[in-house]
């Protein structure tokens, strides 16, 4: 996908193909389109082609992350204040929605609004009008809503953090993002256009070994993640490129790579008992997935290929225990399910 100018898709994936193909044939409705993806997968990217391929192209796409927007502001960005509503507002302003007037709004990270707010905005998408703060007057406007989410909305619903009849206003035209990890004949395709995008000037080949371990590399960043390793390699490089000049996580990415690394100690040491032996390796594995998955305990017990009640149970245990082979100090991760 471009980093930057003009929408343009760049894939060869079948199943990109297909969700391509199948946001042809909605994008020219006005229907509301939730997109589900992990971070820097392209929802914004999708979100940008949906409507520059719909009849308002012509007209304004106002784009809004709402982690990125303390929560107590949140109101008077996308809904617009009135002169005097509180203090500092000297002067009245339109809010995000009123600016994308037949236009479309891009929400993203809809997952990380607060409960308060889940009500302001399921109040606006059931008659797509709203009150400036501090305002009496309803404003109607005629937006498009196309909003993005880095978790399954059916989740936090079940777990109360997210309002089921929001969910059901947004998940109208759900579409899911497949995962860089997922579409993994795409990275071929994806390194040479970002090595021509950034460096149109240098000629690079990227060696049979360097490129299989870009494609076995699992990419936790997905398409950002590429984007920016791509623009490391390029600027450091010239000629071909080899395995040993990409970055570490990359290189040594595979498990037995990690564990030799991480464990060394512990295989050299000959007066270890095999117990501390397997407590290095097997605290090592929990350690490493769940820096991989960037702290997602589910993600980290998927590459595993355990419970994620086992995971946890693990995790709590090595948490607690500092193996003899296992000297360097532990990584903290905030817990992420």
């Amino acid at each position: 996908m471009r980093p930057d100018g003009p929408v343009n898709i760049i894939t060869q994936n079948e199943a990109m193909r297909t969700l391509i193909s199948r946001i042809d044939r909605i994008a020219t409705t006005n229907s509301t389109v939730l997109l589900i993806g992990e971070t820097g997968v392209g929802k914004e990217i999708l979100a940008e082609y949906i409507h520059k391929t719909s009849d308002r192209s012509l007209r304004p796409l106002i784009k809004v992350s709402l982690s990125a927007v303390p929560s107590e502001l949140l109101p008077s960005e996308l809904f617009g204040y009135e002169k005097g509503a509180f203090t500092g507002a000297r002067e009245s302003r339109k809010g995000l929605f009123e600016m994308a007037h037949t236009g479309s709004i891009f929400l993203d990270d809809i997952d990380d609004v607060p409960m308060d707010m889940q009500v302001k905005l399921l109040r606006f998408l059931e008659n797509h009008e709203f009150r400036r703060v501090g305002g009496t007057v309803p404003i109607p406007v005629d937006v498009r809503i196309i909003s993005a989410s880095k978790v399954p909305l059916e989740e936090m619903v079940k777990r109360k953090s997210f309002r089921e009849d929001l969910f059901y206003r947004l998940n109208v035209i759900p579409f899911q993002i497949p995962p860089l990890r997922e579409r993994r004949d795409d990275i071929p395709l994806l390194t040479e256009y970002f090595a021509r995008h950034y460096q149109p000037d240098k000629k690079l080949h990227f060696s049979p070994e360097a490129m299989s371990a870009l494609i076995a590399y699992r990419w936790p960043g997905n398409i950002r993640e590429m984007r920016n390793v791509i623009q490391r390699i390029i600027a450091f490089s010239s000629g071909t490129v080899r395995k040993q000049d990409l970055p570490p996580e990359i290189v040594y990415d595979s498990s037995i790579d990690q564990i030799v690394i991480a464990c060394k100690s512990c295989f050299l040491n000959k007066n270890l008992k095999l117990a501390d032996v397997v407590h290095c390796v097997e605290s090592n594995l929990i350690f490493e997935a769940l820096k991989k998955a960037g702290g997602n305990q589910s993600e980290a017990a998927r590459m595993l290929q355990i419970n994620l009640s086992t995971f946890r149970d693990k995790l709590a245990k090595y948490s607690h225990e500092t193996p003899k082979c296992l000297p360097k100090q532990k990584e903290h991760f905030p817990e992420k399910n």
